[in-house]
């Protein structure tokens, strides 16, 4: 094994999808399960105690949530920089926008495959986000509707970007995107990157969130 492995902590209070969980992250050479944590109460200590690379959340935990407890660890300088992926039993809830909203880096959903959840550990680990397709595509289905206010939302991007916007907001990623709209992956890049300053949005599941919130896909 070459590098630091990933500091990985775990928060969640079911024993048996926990159990199962960590023998899936020993099995990882690159990966290191530093902590774990029943509550959101104690996610936020352990965080502090450990400084993980990465922490999975359980949305739905006692005495604290994990909507709440990715909020506080995020906005304290011990946890900063510490990626959250939250895991949940539901698809489409108000909850995954406000898990978004609170800055959570990733968001699964508990049946995903160990591979798909190992994947996107590494992803969030180098910097990018990661939102499980079934999620994108609950929350555009069931609480998308037309809305005047489309316009309003999007009146700072250009045509190419609203483009770019759409697309993203679906669930493409650039190559598929580039293929759309017949761009250069490079160019679909710098398009989002310009897309998320403007709209003053940290990351792509960010976009997906601000799309639900403005109804902006017809």
């Amino acid at each position: 094994m070459t590098g630091t492995p990933i500091r990985i902590a775990l928060a969640d209070d079911q024993p048996l999808f926990s159990a199962g969980l960590k023998m899936i992250l020993r099995s990882q050479t690159d990966m290191d399960l530093v902590g774990e944590a029943v509550n959101g109460e104690a996610a936020v200590e352990l965080v502090q105690e450990t400084c993980p690379d990465v922490l999975l959340m359980d949305i739905r935990m006692p005495v604290m949530d994990g909507i709440t407890a990715t909020k506080t660890i995020l906005e304290t300088p011990s946890g900063s920089a510490t990626k959250i992926i939250v895991l949940t039993t539901i698809q489409h809830d108000e909850a995954v926008v406000r898990a978004i909203q609170a800055g959570a880096a990733g968001f699964l959903t508990k049946d995903t495959t160990p591979d798909f959840l190992l994947a996107a550990i590494r992803t969030v680990h180098s910097g990018h986000s990661v939102i499980a397709p079934a999620i994108t595509n609950e929350l555009l289905r069931d609480y998308t509707t037309p809305s005047s206010g489309n316009d309003v939302a999007l009146a700072g991007l250009s045509g190419r970007e609203r483009d770019v916007f759409l697309l993203t907001a679906k669930g493409l990623g650039n190559a598929e995107i580039a293929a759309s709209l017949v761009l250069s992956e490079a160019t679909v890049k710098s398009h989002v990157g310009s897309i998320l300053s403007k709209l003053k949005l940290k990351n792509r599941i960010q976009l997906v969130a601000f799309a639900y919130e403005n109804n902006v896909l017809n």
